[in-house]
C-alpha cells in the first residue's frame, strides 16, 4: 500500500476550509493525505529542506523553492482588500525611520510587501527587524517591546481589541501601485512526483475548494477546532476574505500578480530573480 501524501498548511480558517473535504476523504477517488499543521514560517522552512510532498508557503519564498517544487494553480490565497497591516500604538503613527519592527517572517509575502512599501514610504530607512510568531506581534506592540508590527491573518479584524492603530495597509499600497490582487500564500508540490501526479493533486485541491463552497457547514467543526479560540464570526470573515476565485484557479490575473511581486522584489534585491518558466505548471 502506498504511503499517504504528506502535506502541511496552517490551522487558519481559510486553509482548513479549503482542505477539509480532501483531508476527510470526501472526494471520490482521492485518498486523504497526512496533514501537519504549522505556521507559515515553519512551512517555508520545511519546503526549503524538501521535507514534505506538498505545502502551503509564502509566495515570497518561491524563488528558493521552485527548483524542487512546482506552484499549483489553485488552493492558495490571493485577493483584494486583504493585505497585511502595519500597526502601532495610538499617537505613534508617524515615520517608521529607525524604529524597531516586528514581522512574522523575513521570507513571507507580508514582509516583501512591507519592504516594497517602505522603500518609498520610509525614506530614513527601517531600524531593527524582529521576527516573531504572528500571534505574538500585537501583544509586543501593545506592550512596547517593539515600535510597530506587521500583522497578517485575522489580525485585520482584531487589532483594535489590543488598543492598536493602523499606520498603513500593505494591500492598499500594492493595489494602488499595480492594480493587481495581493499574492499571499501558495500551494506547492514536489516536482519529483511527476507531471501526471501533480495534475491529480491540483484536481484534488480544486475539488476540495468546490466541495467547501457547495457545503460550507460540513467543514465548520474542523475549521473552529483549529482556529485557536477564534470567534466564529471572525473565522467566517477570514474565510470570506481569503477564499475566493483565485483559490479555485490562479488564472491570468493571479499569475500576473505573482510575477509582479517577485519581479519587483528581485529588482529591490530582496529575492533571487526567477527564470521566465519557473512559475509554469507541468
Amino acid at each position: 500500500m502506498a504511503e499517504p501524501l504528506r502535506i502541511a498548511y496552517s490551522p487558519c480558517p481559510n486553509d482548513t476550509f479549503v482542505f477539509h473535504a480532501w483531508t476527510h476523504a470526501l472526494l471520490p477517488g482521492q485518498a486523504a493525505p497526512e496533514v501537519l499543521f504549522a505556521d507559515i514560517d515553519v512551512t517555508n522552512g520545511l519546503a526549503e529542506r524538501g521535507e514534505l510532498d506538498m505545502l502551503k508557503v509564502s509566495y515570497a519564498a518561491l524563488p528558493w523553492l521552485l527548483e524542487t517544487y512546482a506552484l499549483l494553480p489553485c488552493g492558495g490565497a490571493l485577493g483584494r482588500g486583504c493585505g497585511p497591516l502595519v500597526l502601532t500604538r495610538p499617537g505613534e503613527e508617524g515615520d517608521l525611520s529607525g524604529r524597531r519592527i516586528a514581522v512574522p517572517s523575513e521570507r513571507s509575502t507580508a514582509y516583501l510587501l512591507f519592504r516594497l512599501w517602505a522603500a518609498t514610504a520610509v525614506p530614513g530607512g527601517l531600524g531593527e527587524i524582529v521576527v516573531l510568531p504572528f500571534h505574538e506581534i500585537m501583544p509586543a506592540v501593545r506592550d512596547g517591546r517593539v515600535d510597530a508590527g506587521l500583522v497578517i491573518h485575522e489580525a485585520r479584524f482584531t487589532y483594535q481589541e489590543y488598543g492598536l492603530a493602523k499606520l498603513a495597509d500593505m494591500g492598499e499600497a500594492w493595489e494602488a501601485a499595480t492594480g493587481l490582487p495581493i499574492p499571499l500564500g501558495a500551494i506547492i508540490a514536489k516536482r519529483s512526483l511527476g507531471a501526471a501526479r501533480l495534475r491529480e493533486l491540483a484536481a484534488a485541491v480544486r475539488g476540495s475548494v468546490e466541495a467547501a463552497w457547495a457545503d460550507p457547514a460540513a467543514s465548520r467543526e474542523y475549521v473552529l477546532a483549529h482556529a485557536q479560540e477564534m470567534d466564529p464570526a471572525v473565522a467566517d470573515q477570514h474565510i470570506g476574505l481569503y477564499v475566493n476565485e483565485f483559490t479555485a484557479e490562479l488564472g491570468d490575473e493571479g499569475y500576473a500578480a505573482v510575477r509582479a511581486l517577485l519581479t519587483r522584489a528581485a529588482e529591490e534585491g530582496l529575492v533571487p530573480a526567477l527564470a521566465p518558466e519557473a512559475l509554469a505548471f507541468p
